[in-house]
């Protein structure tokens, strides 16, 4: 279902964050982390997801 990113909430990106997170892909768990940020009022919570999800390094290591 295709939804209007103006209706999503911080729980919302916070979710997609967490899928990010666990496929792997930090940055962009970090960037939707960002986003649930700037939906938070409460600081205390903003400080804990940014705790939560880092920004990451800017060096990206290959595997074979």
């Amino acid at each position: 279902m295709i939804r209007d990113p103006g209706d999503l909430t911080a729980s919302d990106y916070l979710d997609g964050a967490r899928e990010m997170a666990a496929a792997k892909r930090p940055f962009l768990a970090h960037l939707l982390a960002e986003k649930a940020v700037r939906l938070t009022a409460d600081p205390a919570t903003a400080a804990g997801i940014r705790a939560d999800f880092p920004a990451s390094t800017t060096t990206r290591e290959e595997t074979d």
